[in-house]
């Protein structure tokens, strides 16, 4: 028997997430065919076969999680020639992997001490009996051991939403967040202009004039950036996404780039390294509604700009009533690395910058 193991998936990723198997149980497999989907940081990946012989067990399931070095397939196979196709580890002499306590093998597992009105009823609710602590007699579990189960019960989260989980956890941990807010007058836009070509435009100018909200933050050093790759919040069914636009401080037209990573975020085939390394973060939730807002700031990172929902408003000018068009701004940030004045400043930049919009956007 030989044991394939999740092999390194690249850009210091520790896990993936079980998305589809490709073959099942007595399966004969050749080198470099597919074996199993896995996400990883938001990106669905392909792993192939490393060997041409018959699966004999698949030792994860559709949606565990499995840390890279986790058995993934055993093989009824040597090595033999097929070697050279390898891509993770196998180990044809490993033994068997130990369950862990959550999940207990056929092989070891403690028969469940139920009674088969207490089964019906655990089977109608999909409840696992082996995940719940009975309280009757010798451990045996009751209807109401189970009932308890289904009041505990909720959806567990799965790839993307289980990765922004992860990263909001983290930020909320470590990040002393604070926000500054402010309206632009985009009254001089042409009908055609593009929100966010403009918006990028303008944290570029503010990066450029406040450089510390262009940074990295790890608690004990800052790493101010020359360069501006800024990462913009996509809202999808299945979570958050932030694809990354690189250098946006070198002019070009970036709608190719953008319409490319919107495209491969909504079919799922954009890459990890495409989502990765953000400098900062636009948030254009006005799209969908919301005037202001306290934004997460996702480390290293130290800032986020947010655009909320362009709304109107009549001033007086020269004795007259005029409407003006109001874009909200919402700049939130660690106040570890970045100060009340470099935020603000940041801010004026920004909304500078729309008020005197860019032929681009």
């Amino acid at each position: 028997m030989s044991i394939f193991y999740l092999p390194d998936l690249g850009e210091g990723l520790k896990e993936a997430e079980v998305v589809a198997w490709h073959v099942a149980a007595g399966d004969h497999v050749i080198a470099d065919q597919p074996l199993v989907s896995v996400e990883t940081d938001k990106a669905v990946i392909e792993v192939p076969s490393p060997l041409s012989g018959t699966v004999s067990r698949l030792m994860a399931k559709t949606g565990d999680v499995v840390p890279v070095g986790g058995a993934l397939v055993m093989f009824n196979s040597e090595l033999a020639t097929d070697k050279g196709a390898i891509v993770g580890e196998i180990d044809a002499a490993a033994p068997k992997p130990k369950p862990t306590p959550k999940e207990p093998s056929a092989d070891t597992a403690t028969p469940v001490k139920a009674s088969p009105a207490v089964r019906k009823l655990a089977a109608e609710h999909k409840v696992d009996l082996a995940m719940v602590t009975g309280t009757g007699p010798g451990g045996a579990i009751q209807s109401a051991d189970v009932l308890t189960a289904i009041d505990g019960l909720g959806e567990a989260l799965h790839g993307p939403r289980r990765v922004m989980a992860r990263k909001m956890e983290r930020s909320g941990t470590s990040v002393v967040p604070a926000t500054v807010m402010d309206h632009a007058d985009i009254s001089a836009w042409a009908k055609e202009a593009n929100a966010t070509q403009q918006l990028i435009c303008a944290i570029t100018a503010a990066c450029a004039a406040e450089p510390a909200l262009n940074a990295w933050f790890d608690g004990k050093r800052r790493q101010l950036h020359a360069h501006v790759d800024l990462a913009i919040a996509m809202d999808t069914p299945d979570g958050l996404f932030a694809p990354v636009l690189r250098s946006v401080e070198t002019p070009r037209d970036l709608a190719p780039e953008l319409a490319a990573l919107k495209a491969s975020v909504h079919d799922r085939t954009i890459a990890p390294n495409a989502m990765t390394d953000a400098t900062i973060t636009l948030s254009n939730f006005g799209m969908i509604g919301g005037e202001h807002a306290v934004l997460v700031v996702v480390p290293p990172q130290v800032a986020i700009l947010g655009a909320g929902r362009i709304g109107t408003r009549i001033i007086m000018k020269d004795g007259r009533p005029q409407e003006q068009q109001l874009l909200p701004l919402s700049l939130s940030f660690d106040h570890r690395a970045v100060t009340g004045g470099e935020a603000a400043r940041f801010l004026a930049t920004v909304r500078a910058r729309l008020e005197t919009p860019s032929e681009k956007g």
